[in-house]
């Protein structure tokens, strides 16, 4: 499974968000630490928020802060909401995409159930298994 780098970005921003539970990080100091767009950052950072998996608060000593203990979100959980609306082929798609052998295919299933067992996988390890070390956090 490929994932988009719209949760790339995310996961990038919640490791680092989980080196320091407490502190609140702005979407501009997360886009000039890696060196990412901060535009693209912020669309993703209100997406979390609206996943209840980040709160934003605005002015002076604002940002972002993980609304849950990094040992408490789930990284499959996360992924599953990032990757919302990006189906793994086309036929996954809300129209079914151009499909010609729908109906008679033996792959849709299995393609389901990997799915599946990768974000079941992935819910195994939790945002505080994979924080960045607080010496690469710095």
């Amino acid at each position: 499974m490929r994932l988009t780098s719209f949760t790339d970005y995310g996961l990038r921003m919640l490791m680092r968000m989980a080196s320091a539970p407490d502190r609140a990080f702005s979407t501009a100091e997360l886009a000039e630490e890696f060196e990412l767009s901060r535009h693209h950052l912020t669309k993703i950072m209100q997406h979390l928020a609206r996943g209840g998996i980040v709160e934003t608060r605005r002015g002076g000593g604002g940002g972002a802060v993980l609304l849950q203990p990094p040992d408490s979100v789930r990284l499959g959980d996360v992924i599953r909401h990032l990757e919302q609306g990006q189906a793994l082929v086309e036929c996954f798609g809300a129209d079914g995409g151009d499909c010609t052998i729908d109906g008679r295919c033996r792959l849709k299933a299995r393609l389901r159930s990997a799915e599946a067992r990768f974000l079941e996988d992935l819910n195994g390890a939790t945002l505080a298994d994979i924080a960045l070390p607080a010496q690469a956090a710095a």
